[in-house]
């Protein structure tokens, strides 16, 4: 059963979180409200992003270090290639995102496109917002949007003082 797709479902800060992937690569990571399942037992990758996510929650990851996948057109790869440079801590516009990628005009496709990123957290659709600085849009509810953008601003100070 190499190949096949395991899940691998977590607690966190901001609710359950089902992990999706291979043996090879992390295909989903997604907020789940369904109840707790057992599932076979998850390969090592599977593990290990679950670790990884721990180790960001708890303040000491800024950066994941993953094999991933998504299927998707050129365009949204582009996009959720972008995403995964924006720093820790940090947040972009729509539009902005829109311009990284030399389509300045595509500002709703970039949004649609961020909106159907299955690698939450991962890749960090949640740094996006909008262009006066409203937080709008996320699949898994602006609230855990907000957590997330303001666990990051907060990790930013630890340890200064």
């Amino acid at each position: 059963m190499e190949d096949g797709l395991y899940h691998l479902r977590i607690d966190s800060p901001v609710g359950p979180l089902l992990i999706s992937g291979t043996a090879s690569v992390i295909t989903a990571v997604s907020f789940t409200d369904q109840p707790a399942v057992d599932f076979p037992q998850a390969p090592a990758l599977l593990l290990d992003c679950a670790q990884q996510l721990y180790e960001y929650f708890a303040g000491d990851r800024k950066v994941f270090d993953l094999p991933i996948a998504q299927e998707g057109t050129a365009f949204q790869q582009t996009v959720w290639q972008q995403l995964t440079a924006i720093p820790f801590g940090q947040t972009i516009s729509y539009q902005q995102l829109a311009r990284r990628i030399h389509n300045p005009k595509s500002i709703r496709a970039v949004g649609t496109t961020n909106g159907k990123n299955k690698l939450a957290i991962i890749v960090p659709c949640h740094r996006v917002i909008g262009s006066n600085g409203t937080l709008t849009g996320y699949a898994g509810g602006l609230w855990r949007k907000r957590w997330l953008l303001e666990h990051e601003r907060t990790d930013l100070f630890t340890g200064l003082f």
